[in-house]
């Protein structure tokens, strides 16, 4: 029976397990990924089959501001994750709330309204869902930075949330390529 050598022939380190905090944050990155692939599946196989409307090209306008402050965002957390400092991330929050806004009073586009208001509400949702969550975690690491309570030690913390934030980002993409791009 032959055994797994715990050090690498390539150098003198020995193995160590992986971070618990890294490997669950990637197993529920995996399993979330999995739900948004559904959702955007869905979406995708339900656009243009409405019989009435609005429609996607009627009532979308591409959220361009959202989006740069949600895309810049992932640069400040790179630098949270190395100073273990924070930048502002509520912008992409506030655009999508005045996107709804208009959606539903002035287009009248609700979840109920058509097969795009059910599909655009739950995919856009479940993404807003994430952000509010992400920037949740990063305020109560912000609030414990103010009282100085953020050490070195803590790094490893910070980049299980940036990895997740990282993710939420990257989900962005999909979703704004789906919706705004592709679904219009």
């Amino acid at each position: 029976m032959s055994t797994i050598p715990l050090q690498s022939a390539a150098s003198n380190e020995p193995w160590t397990q992986p971070s618990r905090g890294v490997v669950g944050m990637a197993g529920l990155i995996i399993a979330e990924s999995a739900i948004f692939a559904i959702v955007v599946t869905a979406y995708l196989y339900y656009a243009g089959r409405d019989v009435s409307g609005p429609t996607p090209r009627e009532v979308l306008e591409i959220p361009i501001f959202g989006t740069m402050c949600l895309l810049s965002s992932s640069g400040f957390i790179m630098l949270a994750e190395r100073a273990i400092e924070h930048g502002k991330m509520a912008a992409f929050l506030a655009d999508t709330a005045n996107e709804w806004h208009k959606l539903i009073v002035h287009d009248h586009l609700t979840i109920r309204t058509n097969l795009f208001g059910t599909t655009f509400y739950t995919l856009v949702g479940l993404h807003a869902s994430h952000v509010i969550v992400g920037l949740l975690m990063m305020l109560v690491v912000l609030a414990f930075a103010l009282k100085r309570k953020v050490l070195p030690a803590h790094a490893e913390r910070v980049k299980v949330l940036a990895m997740y934030w990282h993710f939420v980002d990257a989900v962005w993409v999909v979703v704004f390529t789906v919706v705004y791009i592709i679904g219009r």
